[in-house]
């Protein structure tokens, strides 16, 4: 029982420290080197963690674990879903698109496909987004039920720009709106120099599971462009939706 817990000790050492060495997980863990060696090597012929590229002396974890969490989270069929339709709107927009969770009263990013434009909105994977001040927070407020919102409102909303909705009643009639059209707007809530559109992801029994965006610097997004937009990440997430077991047309 005792190698078993080191083995799982030390693959979350490395998963918080990769590329990383005996030694230093060694002193991290308060183990004996000969232990980390035993539970690396275990971890290694198991498939879930693999040489560091040109360090063969330091290991990073493998995809194995990646797999292993979304199945734990249920974000595994849904990406696999979602995945290929974003990749069309990202061909169709040139614009980076973004995958969304809700997850535990947040919103949480979980898949990005870039732009090729240069000038790009980048968010590391796990980022936290702003349920009032950005576009997938709003999509998935706007398909929830409505304590889900009214419980934000009653914790106070944050301002982080002049843009942010801030008035509870200022945010009810926007998430009104977002239903009547199909999809949320951002333009410059959460940064001034970030706008996007969003449209949440409803599964068979009409719950909001996910939310598209497609993500634009401020300079780029125009009255026209967000219209477009806003169709395009309607209906891919109509589609991602549907392939959930959604009737179409509902």
């Amino acid at each position: 029982m005792q190698n078993v817990l080191n083995a799982l000790r030390t693959l979350e050492e490395v998963a918080e420290r990769q590329p990383a060495g005996v030694a230093e997980l060694a002193r991290a863990l308060g183990l004996p080197k000969s232990s980390v060696q035993r539970a690396l090597v275990t971890l290694h012929e198991a498939g879930w963690i693999r040489p560091a590229p040109g360090t063969p002396t330091r290991w990073t974890v493998t995809t194995k674990a990646l797999h292993v969490g979304r199945h734990a989270t249920g974000e595994l069929g849904l990406r696999d879903i979602a995945v290929p339709v974003m990749e069309e709107l990202r061909r169709r927009t040139d614009e980076t698109v973004h995958l969304a969770v809700p997850e535990g009263g947040k919103v949480v990013l979980v898949e990005r496909l870039e732009t090729s434009k240069p000038v790009r909105i980048v968010l590391p994977l796990g980022h936290v987004l702003s349920a009032h001040a950005s576009a997938n927070g709003k999509a998935l407020l706007a398909a929830g039920p409505p304590e889900i919102a009214e419980r934000l409102i009653a914790k106070g909303l944050e301002r982080f720009t002049e843009a942010s909705i801030t008035d509870p009643d200022a945010l009810r009639a926007e998430l009104a709106a977002i239903r009547e059209r199909g999809y949320a707007t951002n333009g410059g809530e959460w940064r001034t120099d970030v706008s996007a559109v969003a449209a949440a992801v409803l599964d068979a029994s009409d719950t909001p599971v996910a939310s598209i965006s497609v993500n634009v610097p401020s300079s780029r997004m125009t009255d026209g462009s967000r219209a477009a937009l806003g169709a395009a990440v309607r209906d891919a997430a109509r589609l991602v939706g549907e392939a959930l077991g959604r009737p179409p047309g509902r």
